[in-house]
């Protein structure tokens, strides 16, 4: 029986045509040895509207008392990627970017410009569509502001979907064309909101992540549901 997940599936619903079939060309020979068929399923919809999307955990500058030096933009609640080499130490990090924001500090377009970071520079990959829309419109996070919601999260795994496993043990070469990665990572989002309201929910994400030897790792794209 053949596997339902594809790498070249991360071009669904990408906005350049030119990034699905750099993706599809790159992994296609890892594909057909695994004998992988794309599961086509659209975006990766774990995202709560009413948690927002996503990012940050609050930045250490918000709880220091010694005056800050950094630009304004710069003191916000998107904190920086991590220098690793690891898909999955970077993958757990970037989930946790994802599902942590706080109103209260950050605007929209910071959160966006903090989320941007940690995209991959190589243009032809990165899939800024897919995580950008992690974030509500400005009208939902106005709102969001307005009731200083803000959230944490915490990771408990993060894994290889057991297709990825398979199709990189057929040909474990065919990931060096762009050393793209699937990773899924579980874990919880906490939220809290003015007057003491909150709540918390588990989530679950799937990643491409892009980490190339002797470099640091990068975001790719959310990826597509995948078998686990």
């Amino acid at each position: 029986m053949k596997n339902r997940f594809s790498l070249s599936a991360y071009g669904v619903g990408w906005s350049a045509n030119r990034r699905i079939l750099a993706i599809t060309v790159v992994l296609a020979s890892l594909l057909a040895l695994a004998g992988v068929t794309a599961y086509v399923t659209g975006r990766h919809g774990q995202h709560d509207a009413s948690a927002g999307p996503t990012p940050s955990v609050p930045s250490s500058s918000s709880t220091s008392n010694a005056p800050s030096t950094e630009p304004e933009a710069e003191r916000v609640s998107v904190p920086r990627p991590p220098q690793v080499s690891d898909p999955i130490a970077f993958a757990k990090a970037a989930a946790q970017m994802l599902w942590s924001y706080d109103t209260r500090d950050t605007n929209r377009e910071q959160q966006l410009a903090g989320m941007e970071a940690w995209m991959t520079e190589e243009s032809e990959y990165s899939d800024w569509a897919s995580v950008s829309a992690q974030i509500p419109d400005p009208t939902l996070w106005s709102r969001m502001a307005d009731q200083k919601q803000h959230a944490t999260a915490t990771v408990a795994e993060a894994h290889y979907p057991t297709a990825f496993q398979q199709a990189l043990a057929e040909d474990p070469s065919a990931i060096t064309e762009a050393y793209i990665y699937a990773v899924t990572v579980t874990g919880k989002q906490t939220i809290a909101w003015a007057k003491g309201g909150g709540g918390a929910e588990d989530r679950s994400i799937t990643l491409a992540v892009q980490c190339r030897p002797s470099a640091d790792c990068s975001l790719v794209a959310i990826a597509p549901n995948v078998a686990p």
